[in-house]
């Protein structure tokens, strides 16, 4: 459903592309932006040996069914649940934008990194890790539109906290899947220029897309699940997760992850995109217990409840995984579900609360050391 709903979505906001300028410049990007051909030679050979690929394409793991959300439409025909998303997404009544400026923090980054824990998160799924005195870069987005071109589509809801050239040198670059909200062209191609011994660890495929935006082959690893590289003192570890991928109208051509990042004594744990399943109580058992676990919680919805967690299945994650310190991630920054935007933090704190849960919800900028988290503040509600 979710893949119907957002080619349904693409579809409108390119329609909006007719003439002038933006068409012009919207025919040169695209191509780019969609990336290369991960099926071609050596790639496209080690892709068909992985237990993940078949018939073309990449699969989700078998997992226990789960009972559906009522009011999911799971026997309507596609086309009507397709109608009734896209109408909800473009006339819904949710609040989807706050009424003020969300609070960005900035300057936080001066230092050297934490020889324990630290995050900064700046805004959606990007956030910089410091794991014992070494930085890696999660998903990093730094462009002003989440698509195929910088001239339609999901737009931020606030300015990167700090500009790519003041991030400090990074050991590594980790990207969770192919979306266009995960893996932004524009910023894979500044950080492979301004960051020339940064190495680039991605999902099986993935790397596709990387070369054809100039990233040479010798600073990508490429991963399938259960593979993992050392960069710098830490394993970067490929784990499963239950979504898909997909940067133009095919899906599932490149394989997504969680990450297990984990140093001599701290661990990481970040959930990319991906619905509550069983895999995550896996990892726990095979690389736990995490100090801090980012966890997605937002763009959810009854109608692709497979493959984006609620808030509340991020609390679940959190907890199979074995962390201490949860930081939810994917919410506030883009309008990408049928939600008020605040809504994914209000519904994780509730469930935080009930389960005993740890959590630390930072403005965008602002740095959390895992031994140290601030006193949740709710922060949020001065700007709804």
């Amino acid at each position: 459903m979710m893949r119907r709903a957002r080619a349904g979505a693409i579809a409108v906001a390119l329609g909006a592309v007719t003439t002038g300028t933006a068409a012009a410049w919207a025919a040169r990007e695209v191509p780019a932006a969609m990336g290369g051909d991960p099926t071609r030679g050596e790639r496209g050979e080690r892709m068909r040996t992985s237990p993940r690929y078949r018939d073309g394409v990449f699969h989700n793991p078998p997992t226990t069914p789960r009972p559906q959300t009522d009011g999911a439409e799971d026997d309507a025909p596609s086309g009507l649940r397709g109608r009734t998303v896209l109408r909800e997404l473009l006339f819904g009544k949710q609040l989807r934008h706050p009424s003020r400026p969300i609070p960005v923090v900035r300057g936080g980054l001066t230092g050297p990194a934490d020889e324990a824990v630290a995050v900064t998160w700046f805004g959606h799924s990007t956030a910089l890790l410091e794991l014992e005195g070494r930085r890696v870069l999660l998903d990093p987005v730094w462009s002003e539109r989440c698509s195929p071109s910088q001239s339609v589509g999901p737009r931020r809801m606030h300015r990167p906290p700090l500009e790519l050239d003041e991030l400090p040198a990074v050991d590594a670059v980790v990207i969770s899947h192919d979306h266009y909200d995960h893996l932004d062209m524009h910023s894979i191609q500044a950080l492979a220029g301004l960051q020339p011994g940064t190495r680039f660890v991605v999902p099986l495929g993935v790397g596709a897309h990387l070369e054809r935006w100039g990233v040479d082959r010798t600073r990508i690893d490429e991963l399938d699940w259960e593979e993992e590289v050392e960069i710098a003192g830490l394993r970067l570890v490929s784990t499963s997760a239950h979504h898909f991928s997909g940067r133009g109208f095919a899906n599932n051509g490149t394989l997504w992850s969680s990450w297990a990042i984990i140093g001599s004594t701290h661990r990481v744990f970040y959930s990319g995109d991906s619905g509550y399943f069983d895999g995550f109580a896996e990892t726990g058992a095979a690389h736990g217990p995490f100090d801090l676990s980012l966890v997605q919680i937002g763009a959810y919805s009854e109608h692709w409840q497979d493959i984006h967690m609620t808030p509340e299945e991020g609390v679940s994650t959190h907890l199979d995984v074995r962390a201490g310190l949860m930081v939810p991630v994917h919410w506030g920054t883009f309008v990408l579900g049928l939600h008020d935007w605040s809504e994914p933090v209000e519904r994780l704190c509730a469930e935080a609360d009930l389960r005993a849960v740890q959590i630390a919800v930072p403005r965008p900028g602002e740095r959390v050391e895992v031994a140290r988290p601030p006193k949740l503040d709710h922060w949020w509600r001065a700007v709804v």
